[in-house]
């Protein structure tokens, strides 16, 4: 119990101590009282069939949202342009839904936004705002080089408009680059590591988690270990509610094979799944670069649905269910966070702040 109450305390202490900006959350000077801001809720959905082929060219009225049962009203939906290209092919053969193809053709990119006659603003989007953090810990000395190349072509794979940022960590997180679409510049961060020291993974990816959350649009952190984290103070736990709590997409490679270090594996798997992301075991360098290239796969071809959540007297844990409406679309797999708590004021990024609001109070 004690242990517990000092890993709370520790996490409470980093979200403060690394929190910008200076908003004030009290219902005037009342104790009693705890004002909280409910502010748009974005969910990045992935969709694919049986085999995993991602099914494009859906469109909002395809999608419900209910959140602790409460339907939900679409405010904004966005599929990335790549993803529209190969829908519009399919469109073309008159196959309607169905997986996602190659290629684009020649025709000109769909408009940027529009609004449909329920009011929902539609827009394609290409870029993404990408977190890599590398583990440079003692365990990285096998395979650092390959790990490197690996990371390296992942970056400049991604499209010229998506902003990324490298970070490593072994004891402490090194923010190497920041967000940025120069990716040769990227790529020379990456380049520049050494490995060394003991593993705080998840105390790093705590404060990743924390840079990402302000945010608009498509996060997500991409992590590759290699080894257990023994050195941080916070759980896997905290650090995935937190990305819940605040839309960041999380995704593990690791080089260890899952039967090696069981716990690790579970919690890793845990984070990802929880976040709408995935987690991989790589074998190999090979293994490594497909699962790179499966990860971007994955990005373009997120939908991203957002919604002002209805009036609801849960200021705790709030679960989310998004559906496909349709017979025809009943056999395809969706993959999403499945809800966030609702987190005080001033632990909410400025940014976010600024948006549109409906504040609750509760006594």
């Amino acid at each position: 119990m004690t242990n517990r109450w000092f890993t709370c305390f520790a996490v409470v202490s980093l979200l403060f101590l690394f929190e910008s900006g200076g908003h004030t959350t009290a219902a005037q000077d009342d104790p009693t009282h705890l004002r909280v801001n409910v502010v748009l809720v974005q969910l990045n959905v992935a969709v694919t069939d049986n085999k995993g082929n991602y099914i494009t060219g859906l469109k909002p009225e395809d999608f419900a949202i209910t959140e602790d049962k409460l339907p939900q009203k679409i405010s904004t939906f966005e599929e990335s342009t790549e993803a529209g290209h190969s829908s519009m092919e399919a469109a073309r053969g008159d196959q309607g839904h169905g997986p996602s193809s190659a290629g684009g053709g020649g025709d000109a990119d769909p408009p940027l936004s529009t609004s449909n006659a329920a009011g929902v603003t539609i827009s394609h989007l290409t870029d993404a705002n990408v977190f890599v953090l590398f583990d440079t810990s003692n365990y990285m000395y096998r395979g650092f080089v390959f790990a490197q190349d690996a990371i390296a072509d992942f970056i400049r794979s991604m499209d010229d408009s998506s902003k990324v940022a490298f970070y490593s960590y072994s004891r402490n997180l090194s923010r190497a680059t920041n967000l940025s679409t120069d990716h040769f510049h990227t790529v020379n961060g990456v380049r520049n590591t050494v490995a060394g020291d003991d593993a705080a993974l998840y105390n790093s990816l705590l404060l990743t988690v924390k840079d990402a959350a302000p945010l608009k649009g498509r996060k997500a952190i991409v992590v590759f270990s290699n080894g257990p984290d023994n050195a941080s103070s916070v759980p896997p736990e905290d650090v995935a509610e937190l990305a819940q709590s605040t839309g960041t997409i999380i995704y593990i490679i690791s080089t260890r094979q899952a039967q090696e270090d069981p716990v690790s594996a579970a919690a890793f798997e845990r984070m990802s799944k929880v976040s709408g992301g995935k987690a991989y075991f790589a074998k190999n360098w090979r293994e490594e670069k497909q699962a790179f290239a499966s990860i971007r796969e994955d990005l373009v071809h997120l939908y991203t649905l957002s919604y002002y959540p209805q009036a609801n007297p849960n200021r705790g844990w709030r679960s989310i269910h998004v559906k496909l409406l349709g017979k025809d679309l009943q056999k395809y797999h969706i993959r999403t966070r499945d809800g966030y708590r609702l987190l005080p004021a001033s632990a909410l990024p400025t940014d976010e702040l600024t948006s549109r609001t409906n504040e609750t109070e509760a006594k």
